[in-house]
């Protein structure tokens, strides 16, 4: 659990992250090291990364960000080498046979 004043200092780096603002590498670090072990903060991290990435977000998109779903990088979509079938085409043989 973190306190208040622990969760603005985090939201008001998040928010600055969002508008594409400047913030140190201390301030990254903390903000990384509270998301390592809350889901919220990394929740926070994340929709402040797809914002600044993707910028007004509508539609759809709002509703994949609001619900943290999807990736943080626009350019991490889908790629061939994630497709299951291709995994285990080119996995161990053991993998195949189970």
């Amino acid at each position: 659990m973190i306190t208040t004043a622990t969760r603005l200092r985090l939201q008001d780096i998040c928010q600055r992250i969002a508008l594409g603002e400047p913030v140190t590498l201390s301030e990254r670090i903390e903000l990384q090291k509270f998301a390592d072990r809350d889901r919220s903060v990394l929740s926070w991290m994340n929709r402040a990364q797809r914002t600044q990435g993707q910028g007004a977000v509508t539609g759809l998109n709002q509703l994949l960000m609001d619900m943290d779903l999807g990736s943080r990088d626009p350019a991490d979509q889908h790629r061939p080498e994630d497709d299951l079938g291709g995994w285990f085409g080119n996995a161990d043989p053991w993998l195949r046979r189970d």
